[in-house]
């Protein structure tokens, strides 16, 4: 029974109701495509549209910004680099459609402080690759659920649920690294399937030197044969990443509802085919001692505290600490695959499906530059939150009482 002052109407041959109250007060938090509060990010687009891209809302204004500033993190994420990425060629160039002008005093193009719009074209669709599993659902795949949650989906690469919508993050990101003074945020691959990197070999100048954004040199070697085998296998595996951000402020954060790592393990799990995410030492905490786990401190030459070891990943009572702030996520093995799998089709009959196009062996590669983005969001959001509530930090050592 539908009350008075309700709109009715049809979806899909169906009765539906909506109460205008709830459309009034509710519809703008219903949609579900903006991420953040104070640094606010929406993106739009679909996979296989005619382009992708975004709307940044909330950067402070005269911070310089151009094209450049966003390009070489598209250019990271790029598809196509590499045998062990989806072959689709995209150049993924970015243009400024709002947000900026040029300040004539420095002569640079600056922020205004009103929202930037961000817009990618796509120019290498193959929707075709995708017609003979347009009413199949891929077994590990979202067809299912947008399904019956819309029912209808884009089959064209999955549209909407597409990783392809991730370019505009990575670009909103670029934008983000930009507010918090001194912020450095870093990613690495550390896990491909069961294969770990060996930490003692940590280095960072090799991320940038192998496919796999892997700072183990032997091991990036070790990836590319076994990758190699995945690839012509048919087949797909998943991966782990880790983010370290550099530079974060003490004090971000807030202890309930608000906390840091919430957030951060929010983002992560909104990057696509995450299905982990970890803080500091993650679920490894669980097999330490108090006295193992606890970060000991004394104090520095500078005057601030330092910490002998950061198994809280940067982050106390949700509130950051001024260590680097470390977190990790796991992304699942691609669900595109040429192995045949058994599934059922959108009316409900058994069948098989093997996936034909071009897609990424293993996602987690890519992965890397979209954690990136997704901290810096977060930890941009937090640094201006902070800034509109307590203004400038405490000095810290407090005066001791007399």
């Amino acid at each position: 029974m539908v009350g008075a002052g309700y709109q009715t109407g049809t979806l899909c041959s169906k009765p539906f109701s909506v109460d205008p109250r709830l459309w009034r007060t509710k519809s703008h938090t219903m949609s579900f495509n903006t991420f953040g509060h104070m640094f606010r990010v929406t993106t739009f687009g679909e996979s296989h549209g005619p382009a992708i891209g975004c709307v940044v809302d909330g950067c402070p204004p005269r911070i310089a910004l151009s094209e450049a500033d966003i390009q070489p993190y598209l250019d990271k994420r790029r598809p196509g680099q590499s045998r062990f990425t989806t072959q689709r060629q995209e150049p993924d160039t970015v243009k400024i459609l709002s947000g900026v002008l040029l300040d004539e005093a420095s002569g640079q193009q600056v922020t205004t402080g009103t929202p930037i719009a961000l817009i990618i074209d796509n120019v290498d669709q193959r929707s075709k690759d995708y017609s003979d599993i347009k009413d199949k659902y891929r077994p590990g795949h979202a067809d299912y659920t947008y399904d019956v949650k819309y029912g209808l989906r884009d089959y064209r690469g999955g549209g909407r649920q597409s990783a392809r919508e991730t370019a505009t993050r990575v670009a909103a990101g670029a934008i983000a690294r930009k507010i918090v003074p001194g912020l450095t945020v870093r990613g690495a691959l550390v896990q491909i399937g069961p294969h770990r990197i060996d930490r003692a070999k940590w280095d960072w100048a090799e991320v940038e030197r192998n496919a796999f954004f892997c700072p183990d040199a032997d091991k990036a070697a070790f990836f590319a044969d076994y990758l190699d085998g995945v690839r012509k296998a048919g087949s797909s595996v998943g991966a782990v990443i880790e983010i370290v951000a550099d530079g974060v402020p003490a004090g971000l954060g807030a202890p309930i509802y608000g906390k840091l790592d919430g957030d951060l393990a929010a983002a992560m799990m909104g990057i696509n085919a995450v299905k982990g995410v970890e803080i500091g030492a993650g679920f490894a905490a669980a097999e330490l001692s108090g006295e193992e786990n606890g970060d000991e401190m004394r104090m520095g030459n500078d005057g601030k505290p330092i910490f002998l070891s950061n198994n809280a990943g940067g982050i106390l009572g949700g509130i950051s600490t001024g260590q680097p702030v470390v977190t990790r996520f796991a992304v699942k093995p691609t669900s595109s695959i040429l192995t045949p799998r058994r599934t059922v089709d959108r009316y409900g009959q058994e069948t098989e499906i093997s996936t034909k196009g071009r897609h990424d062996p293993c996602v987690g590669i890519r992965a890397v530059p979209i954690g990136e983005a997704m901290v810096a969001c977060v930890i941009a959001d937090h640094y201006l939150r902070q800034r509109g509530q307590s203004g400038d930090s405490p000095v810290w050592p407090f005066p001791a009482p007399r």
